[in-house]
């Protein structure tokens, strides 16, 4: 029995119809003689959805009492039971009551399709677990409800029901997805058109991902290596040298001129050794790619050229950006770049621009980091000098210039053995002088065309040739190898530099360390493991690649840090004289980790601090700024009460005025202090919208008497782009310390004009002032500066509102009154961000 065929409808957000478009599914598949049943379908009172089950065969729910109420869930044993051919299963990610078969709806889907039942799903795309974090960001919603991302990426189809957000707007406001009296909340909610287009951003994009997917399964499946240009897709290779950057940002510019353009930038490091690349360099074009949308590779691999066509054909890439070769023109005659190799076996399906740059032709002037062990195309070179050119000069020298004479021709075949001791090695180098002394002893010493010496003197020649031969070879090997170890050990103290930098600097965490790691020695995973003591098991602390181990012993290298910690790398052996720098490496991977968790700690002390600090105070608010007018209330209240005393009209006028001034100052207060909790705990989230000032400020002012404050708000002011809710609240609160503090008899001057591309308000008073070193304390929480008037409340009127203003973009400011007292600065951004011309 196979498995069943799994089909989701994934929507951008409630209500677009996804519940409907499964049902609509199932109607077409009863006219083709589907045997369909309805497993579970929450059709929530729509009517156009409840209408849609009419037809279709439905499996009655298992009721299960769950503290005291009884809750419906699908029965999975009957539609096993009953075995269909479809099963139509709504809401994928929502969890069961507790005694059900399974804890989540997805894994009794999981359960049918095992059995050969073919089911269609639904999800919305809030719900997809990876996209917890993001969604609450945008919404203010934590989704408790999810489905793991590759339980839909395993779906047989997926179709995404989408809705522009203002047609979905509309199907709410006229009742078809809640009841009217939530349609008002919703709609100034969740359902704010900037939220709907991010969700509705956030489906498109997982979807493009998913067919992205499925076009490069496609592709593998079929042995297809040519490319479909289905969207634009830039390689740009990078050689760790400066021109990166200007490549990067090129390549950068060609995706922007085409929708959804891709920047996806390789560096291709050799397998032998450190990575021939300037760390610093290399990390900077990291992030600069990552700042421009882009993604970074390491990619290993010995023949460059290929493995940069490998990669590109292997990520669909319809262009390569590469720049013009750094090498000097002469070293052009010896190979044609990389570069010129990739253009030219490109194909037509890829296009190559090589861009220039500051560095073309000035040499490469990376450190060469591959100790003394060279290529397998120089060797093959260095052999072939030293034994074809030896027999191509004895040919060329008998058919052309046979009377050179012996000492022209020893200079001529020692040329060959420095040249392959150049390229090869030693060993080329000494068969050279073997051959090549043959050669000389059989064509050119007589008699001629015999392994003998007839004259001495040519004994001698020849004898001082092979000397000098390999005495030549020698050096040169030497000198190269020297050369070798002094370009390795630069290259080692560059690494290792940039390493104690960017640690001392803190500036590199962990993943990011054991990141570098892995691109400095082109190994295919790094893992940092440690344990408790010797008989605890390892656990990973961090790790980076693919398929890191758990074991030190399951490693291809393993680096001990202590006893207790280790560094495992997987991808190959490692030459002893890399386990140096390896070393240098596991000891800092050690000490970033130590400081990651300090400074964990000294932010979870910091948080308590905090914590006590803010509960200090509001213990201190509570004894006695909220009992204050509690007391008031109830005294008022008693006296009211007494069956002893004959109260006046006038005095039980003034005593139910006691009453409510209590009451609203305890209003206020609860109200500053809940705004504090939304604050620190990040759930605000304002509605921008276009407003006028002069609507909002003298909403803003109710609560204060006219003679108290002095508006002169411009009618011709542009509109900002504010929560009108939020900055009504804050400006009352600033208006409100204000007057406050103000002299009596003197009134507040609420002024407003533009400021460049943002309106400045200020609040001015004539109070006494505050000092320049006290001006941003009072913007902390609980916070009174000198001796608050009685009733002032507990410190949280100017936080509250800074923090509010701060959420939609706005600033809060404290400035000197010219004259005397304190003035409270408000920017805000205008509704288009257009620089307008000064007013007031």
């Amino acid at each position: 029995m196979g498995r069943g065929k799994f089909r989701i409808y994934l929507g951008s957000a409630p209500g677009v119809g996804k519940t409907y478009a499964m049902l609509s599914e199932g109607h077409r598949r009863v006219e083709r003689g589907t045997d369909v049943v309805v497993a579970f379908v929450e059709h929530h009172n729509r009517p156009r959805t409840e209408v849609m089950l009419h037809g279709l065969e439905q499996v009655s729910r298992r009721e299960l009492e769950y503290r005291g109420s009884v809750f419906t869930e699908m029965d999975v044993d009957a539609i096993l039971a009953r075995r269909p051919a479809v099963a139509l299963v709504d809401e994928l990610a929502h969890t069961n009551i507790p005694g059900s078969r399974n804890t989540k709806r997805w894994q009794d889907v999981e359960e049918l399709l095992q059995a050969g039942i073919d089911v269609v799903s639904t999800v919305n795309i809030q719900h997809l677990e990876s996209l917890g974090d993001v969604v609450e960001t945008i919404t203010g919603v934590r989704q408790r409800e999810t489905v793991p991302d590759e339980v839909v990426r395993r779906a047989d189809q997926i179709e995404l029901v989408d809705m522009d957000p203002q047609a979905l707007r509309r199907r709410m406001a006229h009742g078809n997805i809640y009841k009217s009296d939530k349609v008002d909340a919703a709609l100034s909610n969740y359902f704010r058109p900037g939220n709907l287009t991010a969700l509705r951003e956030l489906a498109l994009l997982w979807v493009a991902d998913r067919v992205d997917e499925y076009l490069q399964e496609y592709r593998g499946e079929h042995n297809i290596r040519s490319t479909w240009q289905a969207r634009e897709r830039i390689v740009v290779g990078l050689t760790g040298g400066p021109e990166g950057r200007t490549l990067i940002r090129r390549a950068a510019r060609l995706a922007e001129k085409g929708s959804g353009g891709e920047v996806l930038a390789v560096y291709i490091a050799r397998s032998d050794g450190l990575t021939a690349a300037s760390p610093k360099e290399l990390a900077l074009q990291r992030t600069l790619v990552e700042d421009l949308g882009g993604t970074f590779h390491h990619v290993i691999g010995d023949n460059i050229p290929d493995a940069l066509l490998e990669f590109a054909r292997g990520v669909n890439a319809t262009q390569i950006v590469l720049g013009v070769s750094r090498r000097r023109s002469w070293q052009s005659v010896f190979s044609p770049g990389v570069s010129a190799t990739v253009a030219r076996e490109s194909g037509p399906d890829l296009d190559v621009h090589i861009v220039t740059h500051d560095e073309a032709a000035k040499g490469r002037g990376l450190p060469v980091t591959r100790g003394a062990r060279l290529g397998r195309p120089r060797i093959i070179w260095g052999w072939l000098t030293g034994v074809v050119g030896p027999a191509l000069l004895a040919v060329l020298l008998n058919q052309v210039v046979p009377d050179l004479g012996l000492a022209n021709d020893m200079l001529l075949f020692l040329t060959f053995t420095v040249a392959a001791a150049l390229l090869g090695g030693l060993l080329p180098a000494l068969a050279s002088a073997a051959f090549g002394s043959l050669l000389l002893n059989y064509f050119f010493t007589p008699p001629l065309h015999e392994f003998t010496i007839s004259d001495p003197k040519n004994i001698v020649a020849i004898a001082i040739f092979v000397g000098v031969a390999v005495s030549v070879a020698s050096v040169v090997d030497l000198a190269a190898r020297r050369t070798h170890q002094a370009a390795r050990l630069r290259a080692e103290s560059e690494i290792l530099s940039f390493l104690a930098g960017s640690i001392l600097r803190g500036e590199t965490a962990l993943d990011a360390l054991l990141e570098r790691v892995r691109e400095t020695f082109a190994m295919e995973s790094v893992a940092l493991l440690e344990r408790g003591t010797d008989v605890d098991p390892w656990t990973c602390a961090g790790s980076t690649g693919r398929d890191p181990v758990g074991r030190p012993e399951d490693a291809d290298v393993d680096m001990p840090i202590g006893e207790n910690m280790s560094l495992a790398l997987t991808g190959r052996v490692l030459p002893a004289e890399d386990r140096r720098v390896l070393g240098a490496f596991a000891a800092q991977a050690a000490v970033v980790l130590d400081r990651q968790r300090l400074v964990d700690e000294a932010e979870e002390a910091r948080r308590l601090i905090e914590g006590n600090q803010i509960r200090t105070a509001l213990l201190a608010a509570v004894s006695h700024d909220l009992r204050t007018p509690l007391a008031g209330i109830k005294v008022a209240v008693t006296s009211l009460r007494a069956d002893d005393v004959e109260w006046s009209e006038e005095d039980r006028a003034d005593l139910l005025e006691g009453i409510e001034d209590g009451a609203d100052r305890l209003d206020h207060l609860i109200g500053n202090l809940l705004d504090m909790s939304r604050l620190q705990t990040g759930t605000v989230v304002p509605i921008i919208r276009e407003t006028d000032l002069d609507e909002v400020v003298p909403m803003a002012l109710a609560g204060v008497p006219d003679d108290n404050v002095a508006l002169d708000i411009p009618e011709t002011l542009p509109m900002v782009a504010v929560d009108r809710g939020l900055l009504e609240r804050a400006v009352a609160n600033i208006v409100e310390n204000a007057v406050t503090y103000n002299p009596a008899g003197e009134s507040v001057l609420v002024s407003a004009s533009t400021l460049g591309a943002r309106i400045e308000l200020r609040v001015a008073d004539r109070g006494p002032g505050v000092p320049d070193e006290a001006k941003n304390r009072i913007f902390e929480p609980f916070q009174r500066y000198g001796d608050a008037p009685a009733g002032a409340g507990v410190g949280l009127g100017l936080a509250v509102a800074r923090g509010f203003l701060e959420a939609m973009d706005g600033t809060l400011t404290a400035e000197d009154t010219p004259g005397g007292g304190l003035t409270m600065v408000i920017t805000l951004p205008l509704k288009d961000g257009a620089p307008q011309a000064s007013s007031s």
